[in-house]
């Protein structure tokens, strides 16, 4: 699946977080193992620290869990 820039613009409006904040973060993710617990709540941090919300234990959980279980829409322009 590609990033558009028009999904990268519906991303930024959303979320205050910059185009270039989200390609470098998808860049450094590239590589990454994301079945890995510890790459994820890496990445749950990051993002937190980008949109200024915190994540809690139980939704950090929740999300590591839909992750490593493929529970993610492919489809993820539909979720915005």
């Amino acid at each position: 699946m590609g990033i558009t820039d028009s999904f990268l613009n519906k991303v930024e409006k959303k979320t205050n977080v910059s185009k270039q904040s989200i390609l470098d973060l998808a860049e450094r993710l590239k590589g990454g193992n994301l079945k890995d617990e510890k790459t994820i709540r890496g990445v749950i941090d990051e993002l937190s620290k980008l949109t200024g919300k915190s994540v809690s234990k139980e939704q950090s959980d929740k999300i590591v869990q839909a992750v490593v279980g493929d529970k993610i829409p492919n489809d993820l322009e539909s979720m915005l």
